[in-house]
């Protein structure tokens, strides 16, 4: 399971960088192309702050964020820990169709940079902000009216978007009906209108992504469908616009289950998800390998059955 805006953080994935030879392997030949794109690495801007700090700026963490999971992929495979599925919410929809060999890893990188510039240069700021109560509260009009609901996760957890100013007041109203909540470290509204000022521009990039049949199959959060053949370049803005499903998309999968979910994301979210999305009676399970509390190295020892070099 591969996450998208909103896992990163500073410092993510440093411990296994550090200690794992073939990861910081993998991490370096994706760094070095987004280096020579950005003029600057994305991977050494994740590793300069702290872990308290926010890393938002979206043409660093757009890369940063794909090169993670699509390196820690690459060594789960190299250490025989193969997908039968691979599943993308949000921006991780690239890495997830990556490694399923819908698109190849370099051009997914070169457009999701270029989208997080379309982005920064053509949308107002905005957030998103995640809510810890039953989605159906969003029906009420101090959200309907002034937000957009931009991800179901399961049936206690669900993210809303909007303006930066709306957003503050929504929080306050929280805050007074004491429902917990908290603020995504994302500088724009991502699956919701605010970002279609991008879209025009966006839309070219994707036209020009090379899509072919994947070597296995992908659910896709935006629409909560596996896909087993090449799909249209164009859902790919899907990705990005619409809410993510990540509840209906599990749902959908576990009828052809049962799974063992492994979030490959840097903070271990969809981990947490998963757990809580699958019915209670399911066999399923699930594995977080990296998390902002670190465990890096042990939990992905303990999942291939390998010592780390």
């Amino acid at each position: 399971m591969f996450s998208g805006q909103g896992s990163q953080y500073f410092q993510m994935g440093r411990e296994l960088y550090d200690r794992h030879a073939a990861f910081r392997s993998a991490v370096r030949r994706l760094d070095a192309m987004a280096h020579a794109l950005l003029g600057r690495s994305p991977i050494e801007e994740a590793h300069r702050g702290e872990k308290s700090q926010n890393f938002d700026r979206l043409r660093y963490t757009h890369p940063a964020i794909f090169i993670i999971e699509h390196a820690l992929a690459e060594c789960l495979m190299a250490d025989d820990i193969v997908p039968d599925m691979t599943l993308g919410a949000s921006l991780g929809t690239f890495a997830a169709a990556s490694t399923a060999g819908f698109i190849e890893p370099e051009q997914a990188l070169r457009t999701i940079i270029a989208q997080a510039e379309a982005v920064e240069a053509n949308c107002e700021r905005g957030g998103m902000t995640a809510i810890v109560d039953d989605p159906v509260l969003f029906e009420d009009p101090f959200l309907r009216d002034r937000t957009t609901l931009s991800a179901v996760n399961f049936n206690r957890h669900f993210v809303v978007s909007a303006g930066p100013a709306i957003l503050d007041d929504v929080e306050a109203e929280l805050r007074n009906r004491s429902v917990v909540h908290q603020r995504l470290a994302v500088q724009y509204a991502f699956h919701s209108p605010w970002i279609d000022p991008a879209r025009e521009e966006v839309d070219a990039l994707l036209r020009a992504l090379h899509v072919t049949s994947g070597r296995m199959p992908m659910a896709c959060c935006a629409s909560a469908t596996v896909h087993r053949n090449a799909f249209p370049s164009d859902h790919l803005w899907d990705v990005v616009r619409k809410p993510i499903r990540f509840s209906d998309t599990i749902t959908r999968i576990e009828d052809e289950g049962p799974w063992r979910y492994i979030d490959v994301g840097p903070s271990g979210t969809l981990a947490t998800f998963a757990k809580y999305a699958v019915h209670p009676d399911s066999p399923s399970t699930t594995n977080a390998i990296l998390t902002p509390f670190g465990r890096d190295v042990k939990n992905y020892e303990a999942l291939t059955g390998r010592n780390v070099a």
